[in-house]
């Protein structure tokens, strides 16, 4: 069949697939804890169940597109979902931490071909500008409400069926969506595709992959030691050679070009920050709402419920309310409302429960749907018509880089801050020896349940500094979030405070239309 025959299967095959690796990125959160018992997993694991995921997503998306455009998009998708579905089966049968992170691995690279072809076959299935807008709505509406439900329904699965059905579930859905795909997706390529350039491919894999590493490993392995400042290097030497891969190459994976508009590096800057900030810290919260608070993963998912709903309600509001806002208000404003509502939310200490995060959550997530619904149209109005493509797909791969990196960088601060707590509330106190290991578990974010190790006339003292300790590290990861977002506002303001080209009307219209739809 043709696509103009079958634009609205087309549709919900595509919203399936991003449902599904969206939802993957969003309902880990509240599973950790029970995949860090299960597996004996300790934070560096439960970091690469993330990072496993989101790093080939990042470095492979922009080549997957690409792919696309040469071999058929219809092609990259079904080989997409079937390694998605692939990896999602070896993932709920992984029996230890290397073999689960390793199936993420495999899980992304499928997710990465999905997300790579999704708006160019939409863009050839829905060739009328008002209907590809609409279209485009409901992708965008189907990104927001996976972000949404994720933890609401890790949860759920977490406390019924076991952690392992997260992944699990993905499989009789994939394979639905491949033999739909199979059946009623039309093939499409690109009329001039360009080369895929694999070395430039490399060069960023190897540099996301060895800097996420150095940071994730950093603390256990010393900061000074020998392999972490060797990863440092090889992540700046990989970067390095991208760049002027991509400065040299007639057909670059990224276009430098870009990076030479300020308004597009507002742009892909915002989306960088926020990926980096709220969304990777709430990774951390939810072992923070299960481990330290004593809430089961579903009620960990409710107390969710203030970010993700702020978010899901305002993306839509923020879509249609978008034209008649600036971008060089929208943007900053967005982030603004993220550093705003993460400074108020790391106002936790010993003596908190949830409801210590959830007005700031709230902010936070009006600030994180209003980002949802900008920014890819934002990046659409930055740049010349002939470099939308490439300008889209590079402000999707920056939010995967920021959620990796800041996953990392928030497991950092989490672990420095756990471990100096508990040492000096028992300096001189016990053993060397006891307080290391003690330190070693609260880092690794087991919070009270490390007082189950103890004798029992210890269990209130030891489990009084856990929560303590654990309280703080969600303060700094918080705080220190907070900051980045604020200052990072200011920067986009700076940058976005530039004089808009002129435009034709034909280019106005069409992004006066886009930017009506979430993105």
């Amino acid at each position: 069949m043709t696509a103009s025959r079958t634009p609205g299967r087309t549709l919900l095959l595509i919203c399936t697939a991003m449902f599904m690796l969206m939802l993957d990125l969003t309902i880990v959160a509240v599973a950790l804890p029970d995949i860090q018992e299960s597996l004996h997993a300790g934070l560096s694991d439960l970091q690469w169940v993330i990072d496993a995921y989101t790093l080939p997503l990042a470095a492979l998306l922009l080549t997957a597109a690409t792919m696309g455009d040469r071999i058929g998009r219809r092609r990259v998708f079904l080989v997409g979902m079937a390694v998605f579905t692939l990896g999602s089966l070896a993932c709920a049968l992984a029996v230890n931490a290397l073999a689960l992170n390793l199936s993420r691995a495999f899980q992304g690279v499928g997710a990465a071909m999905l997300f790579g072809v999704a708006m160019p076959i939409l863009g050839h299935a829905f060739p009328d500008p008002k209907d590809r807008a609409k279209a485009i709505g409901a992708f965008g509406a189907t990104l927001a409400s996976a972000t949404a439900v994720g933890p609401l329904l890790g949860g759920a699965i977490v406390d019924n069926i076991g952690w392992a059905w997260i992944f699990a579930i993905n499989v009789p859905v994939g394979i639905l969506a491949f033999v739909g795909a199979w059946r009623w997706m039309a093939e499409s390529r690109a009329s001039t595709p360009r080369p895929a350039d694999w070395w430039g491919t490399l060069a960023l894999t190897v540099a996301l992959t060895a800097l996420v590493f150095a940071i994730i490993r950093g603390q256990a392995e010393g900061w000074g030691s020998a392999v972490i400042v060797g990863a440092f290097v090889l992540a700046a030497v990989a970067l390095a050679a991208f760049v002027a891969r991509m400065a040299t190459t007639p057909a670059p994976l990224v276009d430098l070009h870009l990076f030479t508009q300020r308004r597009f590096v507002g742009v892909g800057l915002a989306a960088l920050l926020i990926a980096g900030t709220i969304v990777a810290a709430t990774n951390y919260v939810g072992l923070y709402f299960v481990n330290t608070l004593g809430y089961s993963p579903f009620q960990a998912g409710l107390r969710f419920l203030t970010l993700t709903l702020a978010s899901f309600i305002t993306a839509p509001l923020m879509a249609q309310l978008m034209h008649r806002i600036p971008l060089q208000v929208s943007v900053p404003v967005s982030l603004g409302f993220v550093g705003v509502g993460m400074w108020w939310a790391s106002h936790v200490d010993a003596s908190s429960d949830w409801t210590a995060t959830a007005p700031g959550f709230v902010l936070a997530g009006i600030g994180l749907g209003a980002s949802s619904a900008v920014l890819s149209a934002a990046a659409l109005a930055t740049v010349e018509p002939d470099r939308a493509g490439m300008a889209t797909g590079l402000v999707n791969t920056l939010r995967q880089v920021g959620t990796a990196t800041g996953v990392a960088i928030c497991g950092a601060l989490f672990t420095a801050t756990a471990s100096s707590h508990v040492h000096t509330s028992l300096d001189g106190s016990a053993p060397p020896a006891q307080v290391s290991a003690m330190a070693d578990a609260v880092s690794s974010g087991a919070g009270v349940r490390v007082a189950t190790a103890v004798p029992p006339a210890q269990q209130e003292s030891v489990a009084h500094i856990a929560r303590a300790a654990t309280a703080e590290a969600i303060h700094t990861i918080l705080w220190v979030g907070a900051a980045v977002a604020v200052v990072g506002a200011v920067v986009c303001l700076v940058l976005l405070a530039q004089r808009r080209p002129v435009q034709s009307s034909s280019v106005r219209t069409e992004r006066d239309s886009l930017a009506r739809t979430p993105s």
